[in-house]
């Protein structure tokens, strides 16, 4: 049987593709190449085109006898989800409610859902367990937080079970240089440093340096990509097992501030990272980072690196792919 991955020639997807092919999964991959590339999955079948598409993703199915999805497709900048609300509730929650409709209809009962951190808005406390409100500040974590509701009710109706992973901060490239992440439209921390050390792009602003945290910035928790991909696997198999659906924290359980990321930075580079303050975006909390328990006790995932790992990954990679 097959996995069918939803926006797997992106950054997140194409690294969890890689890990599924691998292990001796057959693996067949549906992305619209907006924000992907061919290249990305090297051999692995690829058919282009929308996940909204109902006649494409049924016959995708039925050809490739697809018996889970792990679902990535999706717009992901926070910031930019402000500007452009129905562009972020059209594609993540339209688009992923006919998917998931199509699917269902079509025999699967098996879904992986990349849902976000960003679900929880700023938390009361942290570290930030699943239990946590729901409170999302930002277009972009609504629209996550609506396709989870969406995921519950296909359950409850129709029975298809399903693992919403909220990632923390995925960053860094593949361990063994093979893939990393294209910075051409990323909006994230870490390839933005790597633009402003390479000289591909402008001084890194720092949104916000009078936070109430220890060097004034913002915390977050910083996930390897090769370390997402592993949960993937995991999820798909806690649902093989027969798992029930729930949703699980990704995160090394260890928040970073940006100054903390910028000496990673520095350290992996031998030089420090052109930056400049900036006042806080709109939505952005003060501290985020994962109770990682539940990914420990379910899938049996803990993450492997830390965030120097992650720099010096994410270094070796656009230094090298310039």
């Amino acid at each position: 049987m097959t996995v069918l991955v939803t926006g797997g020639a992106g950054y997140i997807g194409s690294h969890t593709v890689k890990a599924l092919r691998e292990r001796g999964e057959q693996v067949v991959v549906l992305d619209s190449l907006e924000f992907g590339s061919r290249e990305a999955v090297g051999d692995t079948p690829l058919l282009e085109g929308d996940i909204a598409d109902d006649g494409l993703v049924t016959k995708l199915i039925a050809d490739h006898h697809v018996e889970a999805i792990v679902h990535f497709a999706a717009y992901k900048a926070a910031g930019e989800s402000f500007e452009n609300p129905g562009r972020y509730f059209s594609n993540n929650v339209g688009g992923s409610t006919k998917l998931i409709d199509s699917a269902r209809k079509a025999g699967v009962e098996q879904m992986v859902f990349s849902s976000s951190c960003a679900v929880y808005g700023t938390p009361s406390s942290v570290p930030v367990a699943e239990d946590c409100p729901i409170n999302p500040e930002s277009p972009y974590g609504e629209s996550k937080a609506q396709v989870e509701r969406i995921l519950y009710w296909f359950e409850r109706c129709l029975g298809l079970r399903s693992v919403s992973l909220r990632y923390f901060n995925a960053a860094g490239a593949a361990m063994d240089g093979s893939l990393g992440e294209d910075w051409t439209f990323s909006m994230n921390l870490v390839p933005a440093a790597m633009k402003a050390l390479l000289g591909a792009g402008p001084p890194l602003r720092i949104f916000g340096t009078d936070y109430p945290t220890p060097d004034g910035t913002a915390i977050r928790d910083y996930i390897h990509v090769d370390d997402l991909a592993d949960a993937h696997l995991r999820a798909l198999d806690y649902l093989r097992a027969g798992g029930a659906s729930t949703s699980v924290n990704l995160g090394t359980g260890t928040g970073s501030s940006v100054r903390d990321v910028l000496e990673a930075a520095q350290r992996a580079a031998g030089r420090p990272v052109p930056s400049q303050e900036s006042d806080r975006r709109p939505g952005d909390p003060i501290a985020l980072w994962a109770d990682n328990t539940r990914a420990r006790d379910l899938l049996g995932w803990s993450a492997r690196y830390d965030l120097d790992d992650i720099v010096k990954s994410a270094w070796s990679w656009h230094s090298t792919h310039l």
